[in-house]
């Protein structure tokens, strides 16, 4: 039997649906901004603080870590008491945090709040997932997932461009604080209006919440995520021990949580790999962010550091993107129940096809009109990846119990941030590799660690081909 539009909900408070929805976008847009938007602080930051080149790496990566630590307990925890108060509490420490980070006079300060602030986020983004889970039935998902994948994609691309405008505005030496700043009259705003529209009910009433799965998961995250964060600022070939360490924590984790499962509730249940469309989509969202994310990233230091464009020049370069990527998810949401993974597929092909005429364009002709030479191609890019992120998202939840919601979400978003990570690392080291190599010659380096993540981006389309073709067999299959 289909799942109610208001599982969960309150009696009467169907018509707050949207309004609850539209809460939690605005603070999933926040707390995915601050991924990026900090890039473009970075000199700003190093002339302020005095800040050294390690410091400068924890503050951009520290975020990134803390917030995928966060993410899984965090979604178990609003599965188990209800994901008002969590969403409540992680809204606000994440505005509070961001006035201490701008308030920063030192740069351990700064890293401190960049810390508490990342695991604030990792707070809050589950619990939106896990509402529409919660506030919608499974035919009328598609809809509000094509506006998360909008505020993702959006948020995303645009940190550059909206970090650039605060540091003009700001002047070069404090303009980074309004970086931070930005987010407390809107966070402060966004936290009534959580608390009045959130629904307060939904938990499961858990009373355990393994806090030994927590620990082993945990320390799985950090020693994967620690050297791909640090690949540039830890020296040695020591930091990769922790990748193998990494994967015998999470190894330990799988083998207590099925152990856990025989008596409580565990941290994750693991059953939902048995879920072909969430297994597959899971991996899916995890290689396809790998080359994602490593995008903004090549194509920000070509612009800045290799072609001499400021800060507010590269991320508006990027926007074309942006705007392709934030109309495709509200279309893809629409279509989704329609298409299902073929749309997924599509998506796919466009990304890879536009990335592979950046790239190639991109270290042709590298001159002062070259921003407006990558439109078309960004642009189909863009659209391409608004049909990836809403889609996948909506189908690899989609036969996920609503009870198991934010954990699901929070395991989902933890492999994005994995793949990111990841992404990010072996892009950068054929980037900095070649241009090494090419005795500063940028244009060889962002072409072909480019393609690198053009490469993360076909693995994603085989991925998901095998998913659309079992998929298709099983629906042949007599009944």
């Amino acid at each position: 039997m289909p799942e109610p539009a208001t599982a969960g909900v309150p009696p009467g408070a169907e018509r707050r649906r949207w309004p609850a929805l539209g809460v939690g976008l605005v603070a999933a847009f926040m707390a995915l901004l601050d991924v990026s938007i900090v890039n473009v602080a970075v000199p700003s930051i190093e002339r302020s603080l005095g800040a050294t080149s390690s410091d400068l790496a924890w503050v951009l990566s520290g975020y990134a870590l803390t917030f995928g630590l966060a993410l899984v307990p965090a979604g178990r925890f609003g599965d188990a008491r209800g994901r008002r108060t969590v969403f409540a509490v992680g809204l606000a420490l994440f505005t509070l945090t961001s006035a201490a980070a701008g308030l920063a006079g030192s740069p351990t300060w700064l890293v401190v709040a960049r810390l508490l602030q990342g695991a604030a986020a990792g707070l809050v983004s589950p619990q939106v997932t896990g509402l529409i889970q919660q506030m919608f039935a499974p035919a009328e998902r598609g809809r509000p997932f094509g506006l998360l994948g909008a505020t993702i994609g959006l948020s995303t691309a645009v940190g550059p461009l909206l970090g650039g405008l605060l540091i003009r505005l700001g002047g070069p030496d404090h303009g980074w604080r309004w970086v931070f700043f930005v987010n407390v009259p809107v966070g402060l705003v966004t936290v009534l209006l959580g608390w009045r529209f959130v629904p307060a009910r939904g938990g499961t009433g858990t009373r355990s919440l393994d806090p030994v799965g927590v620990l082993l998961l945990g320390a799985g995250v950090v020693a994967l995520l620690l050297p791909l964060v640090q690949r540039e600022h830890w020296p040695g070939a020591q930091k990769w021990l922790l990748v193998p360490a990494g994967l015998v924590a999470l190894a330990a984790f799988a083998w207590w949580e099925r152990r856990y499962a025989r008596h409580g509730e565990p941290l994750f249940d693991l059953a939902l790999f048995r879920i072909r469309s969430y297994a597959l989509g899971s991996l899916v969202a995890l290689v396809y962010f790998a080359g994602f994310t490593a995008i903004f990233f090549v194509f920000t230091l070509y612009l800045q550091n290799g072609l001499g464009y400021d800060a507010l020049t590269a991320g508006l370069a990027i926007t074309p993107f942006a705007l392709g990527s934030a109309v495709a998810s509200a279309l893809g949401g629409r279509l989704v129940n329609r298409y299902g993974r073929s749309l997924v597929t599509v998506g796919l092909c466009l990304v890879a096809a536009g990335l592979v005429v950046v790239a190639l364009l991109g270290a042709a002709r590298p001159g002062p009109g070259l921003p407006w030479l990558l439109v078309a191609p960004l642009t189909v890019a863009g659209l391409g990846s608004g049909l990836v992120i809403t889609p996948n998202q909506t189908l690899t939840l989609a036969e996920v119990p609503v009870p198991r919601a934010g954990s699901a979400a929070g395991m989902l978003q933890t492999g994005q941030r994995l793949g990111a990570a990841a992404g990010i690392a072996a892009v950068g080291a054929v980037f900095f590799g070649i241009l090494e190599a090419a005795a500063a010659d940028w244009s060889p380096a962002f072409r072909d660690a480019l393609l690198v993540a053009v490469g993360f981006v076909l693995l994603a389309l085989v991925v998901d081909l095998a998913d659309n073709l079992a998929g298709r067999r099983r629906r042949r299959r007599p009944r």
